[in-house]
């Protein structure tokens, strides 16, 4: 079942192979095709003009900026920070079991195709 399927496949192919070259044996033969006259050019209209721009002599001055007033410069007393102990305590972790049982990890099959051939 299967490799008749796999003919009727390859069938498939070379026929669609054979119809494409016949087909560009066809475009080979075509006549020379007329040629495309010039289409004239599209003009650009004109931009507008830029209007000039102010200078410095006319334009007028800059409004004053009003000064700040000044923050107060004393800061509110912070509360101070906790006192740390000198000696941190130890802590310890409970002992760990003395006879894990770890799984067995499987070989790795060998492939003798897939090996080096020996060195002489």
């Amino acid at each position: 079942m299967a490799s008749s399927s796999n003919y009727s496949i390859l069938f498939l192919i070379i026929t669609l192979l054979s119809l494409s070259s016949n087909a560009a044996r066809g475009l080979l033969q075509l006549p020379n095709l007329p040629t495309i006259p010039s289409l004239p050019q599209p003009t650009m209209p004109q931009l507008p003009k830029i209007p000039n721009l102010p200078t410095a002599a006319t334009l007028p001055p800059l409004p004053s900026i009003p000064s700040l007033p000044t923050l107060p410069t004393a800061t509110p007393n912070l509360p101070s920070l906790p006192t740390l102990p000198s000696v941190v305590p130890k802590m310890t972790l409970p002992p760990m079991p003395a006879n894990i049982p770890l799984p067995k990890m499987p070989s790795l099959p060998t492939i003798s195709t897939l090996s080096p051939p020996p060195s002489n």
